[in-house]
């Protein structure tokens, strides 16, 4: 399999992983058919979004399949006033990844995250891997520890 700069960010800090490969479907390339691929219950498949706050500029939030990004709440964890999702046309440019590969590890740059606080509650999730049709099952806690991610209830 690939190794990706996410795969690459997990060997150099030491991180536990599991890397899965699964097959994409150009026309649904959302985080529900991943899991469904996957064969894993929704809520421990995070899919990562890049949102812009009034204040801080780009954030990314990671939230469980089957979920929507709650926005306000976003915004008062992350202390902008507004936050909305970024356009389609400015992801790649921004975190270096297209649509249905974004993973909070290894980003173009260091954008504040925010992963939702029901990640937590599972031994294993899995998140993008960087590429699509492939993810990384890992511990919540290295999750959160590579990436200095802020745990909130961003999810509805």
């Amino acid at each position: 399999m690939t190794k990706t700069n996410a795969v690459r960010a997990l060997d150099r800090a030491g991180v536990a992983y599991e890397l899965r490969a699964y097959a994409i479907d150009e026309s649904d390339l959302s985080a529900e058919r991943a899991a469904a691929k996957l064969a894993m219950p929704p809520e421990t498949v995070f899919k990562t979004l890049i949102t812009r706050g009034d204040r801080t500029g780009p954030v990314l939030a990671c939230i469980p399949a089957g979920t929507e990004l709650d926005l306000k709440a976003l915004g008062d964890a992350s202390g902008n006033k507004r936050v909305e999702m970024v356009p389609l046309r400015e992801v790649l440019d921004l975190t270096g990844y297209m649509r249905g590969a974004v993973t909070p590890l290894a980003v173009k740059k260091p954008y504040p995250l925010f992963v939702d606080e029901t990640v937590v509650l599972w031994p294993v999730v899995g998140i993008s891997a960087g590429q699509r049709g492939l993810e990384l099952l890992l511990a919540p806690a290295d999750l959160i520890r590579v990436t200095g991610a802020t745990l909130a209830n961003i999810a509805r």
